[in-house]
């Protein structure tokens, strides 16, 4: 005799996303809790794990911490762990001084595209009215959709190795901070040594834009973008680059030899010491296949040419303006 499944869709919620790594791989960021603590939750989201056992009948105690110092504590319990393919879990949590949420939740595993992973969140909820409350009062459809999105991110940096560069400078951390975050000081020095880049666009916000041209000493232009993911002023930058055409499409590197990554996550931090600032960005391939991981770690070390000079035109802009920001 068949069973006709019951029509939850007007109290449940789901999110997908493919993310460009293997089944194994994902399911060791979401099961591993070294490693799902770095990414769950929305962006501006911190998260302490009090107990993680997974296992049928284990419980996953944590508390999400939100950029407004508010604490959510949550508690799960784990219904059923099919390795690599399903996990289903019965949840409870919410704000700590306010009404909280339970539901079902069921987290699968797809491959797809040869050595991709669709990760699909389905959401029951007790009723409709309870599914609107959690969309209502915590953005659950939209903060699922960042947590999918740090996912993401995530899983880049655990298949390659970054880039990373550090410069400190000689000013106020606010000063550096408009430096990286106004149109017209960012203008005046961003891009490699001898380029003068020009914006079309400049749009700092997240999902905001910024579309510009790299002329070189031969007259030549080149087009690139940074699509933004967090601004956390005055303390971090998160964008993804890519080089670009006039109409902001996305193309490959004009001169790499080889598949550069389409793409690069870029998260610039900015951290104040007696008066000083340093800064760091940390650059790696995103949503990359093996070949672009391969290009980008052969030219590890020719990146510091190019982001040296770059934070070396910022230290001579900083230096410029220092006196005037004091008056």
């Amino acid at each position: 005799m068949n069973t006709i499944a019951e029509d939850t869709s007007d109290r449940e919620i789901i999110i997908s996303r493919v993310l460009h790594a293997p089944r194994e791989l994902v399911w060791q960021a979401w099961t591993d809790p070294k490693h799902v603590v770095h990414w769950w939750g929305p962006r501006g989201f911190t998260d302490t794990t009090k107990r993680h056992e997974f296992r049928i009948g284990g419980v996953w105690e944590h508390v999400m911490h939100g950029p407004d110092g508010a604490n959510y504590p949550n508690k799960s319990t784990f219904k059923e762990i099919v390795p690599l393919e399903r996990i289903t879990f019965l949840h409870g949590g919410g704000h700590e001084e306010g009404p909280g949420a339970t539901f079902v939740a069921t987290w699968t595993f797809e491959t797809v595209e040869g050595n991709k992973t669709r990760l699909t969140g389905r959401m029951v909820f007790p009723s409709a009215e309870a599914r609107d409350f959690v969309v209502k009062e915590f953005g659950a459809i939209e903060g699922g959709k960042q947590t999918l999105e740090r996912a993401s991110e995530y899983v880049a940096g655990m298949q390659s190795r970054p880039f990373i560069i550090s410069r400190e400078f000689a000013a106020p951390r606010d000063l550096v901070w408009r430096a990286w975050t106004e149109r017209e000081q960012f203008a005046q020095w961003f891009g490699p040594k001898g380029v003068k880049v020009t914006f079309a666009k400049f749009d700092l916000r997240p999902e905001g834009m910024n579309h510009y041209s790299m002329t070189g000493p031969d007259g030549n232009a080149m087009w690139g973008k940074a699509v933004y993911r967090e601004i956390v002023p005055p303390t971090k930058l998160v964008w993804i680059n890519s080089f670009s055409d006039k109409d902001a499409g996305i193309t490959r590197h004009p001169f790499s030899k080889g598949p550069w990554p389409l793409q690069l996550l870029t998260t610039v931090t900015f951290a104040e010491k007696a008066g000083k600032t340093t800064v760091t960005v940390n650059w790696l391939p995103y949503e990359s296949d093996a070949d672009e991981r391969r290009v980008f770690d052969a030219n590890l070390e020719s990146m510091k040419g190019g982001w040296g000079g770059t934070l070396e035109q910022c230290e001579t802009y900083l230096a410029g303006i220092r006196p005037a920001a004091g008056t």
